[in-house]
């Protein structure tokens, strides 16, 4: 487990949301906004600081968040955010990543994963081992993955295809599954019909 140095975040909220029919980032979710809770799952667990890559109405995220955090976000942008891929968007992230010692990786349409799930994965780590740790739901590997920091320039030299998955095939090697007890693992919010389960599962009143 980490005792000494920061551990941090990074999540994704540069995408189009074509499939949402609406913007997903600042749709409503428990009083708040869906990329709030995302950021606030990370930070009750810990996380020191977070880094969120815009894109597609980033200035409008940036507003919002802005109101709420101060130095612990740090913004980046990714200008190709319509054309290019989530592993792109990843290495916009890790150029302005702060050291630390592993990062955490999260969509921002993943709002009610658990405090628990994170204390977990950060329970996990072994020490003085580099390792990518992945919460595992009925076999299947799920986010948000704890990345060691060793892995930083593997991932922005990387240049073949399959993205990120296909980085920790090559890596198998240095992969823990750890299972967990928390549906919030599953939950991302890709259409309007996501969105609704989501708030008559996971939210007690109505927004």
């Amino acid at each position: 487990m980490y005792d000494t140095k920061p551990v941090c975040g990074l999540i994704l909220a540069a995408g189009l949301s074509r499939r949402m029919g609406d913007f997903k980032p600042l749709m409503p979710f428990k009083g708040k906004t869906l990329i709030e809770c995302t950021v606030d799952s990370m930070l009750q667990a810990g996380v020191k600081q977070v880094v969120i890559v815009l894109g597609y109405r980033g200035n409008e995220i940036q507003s919002v968040l802005s109101l709420h955090y101060g130095s612990e976000i740090i913004f980046t942008y990714n200008p190709n955010y319509a054309t290019t891929d989530m592993l792109t968007s990843i290495k916009y992230g890790l150029r302005v990543m702060p050291p630390c010692e592993a990062f955490f990786l999260l969509p921002g349409d993943m709002p009610v994963v658990k405090k628990s799930t994170f204390l977990k994965l950060l329970k996990a780590h072994p020490a003085n081992q580099a390792s990518v740790i992945f919460p595992t739901l009925e076999g299947y590997r799920k986010h948000p993955p704890l990345i060691d920091f060793t892995f930083l320039n593997i991932i922005l030299n990387y240049q073949g295809d399959g993205g990120l998955r296909q980085i920790w095939r090559l890596y198998e090697d240095f992969v823990i599954h750890v299972p967990v007890d928390d549906e919030g693992v599953w939950v991302d919010l890709d259409t309007k019909k996501d969105y609704e389960l989501c708030i008559r599962k996971f939210c007690t009143a109505q927004m």
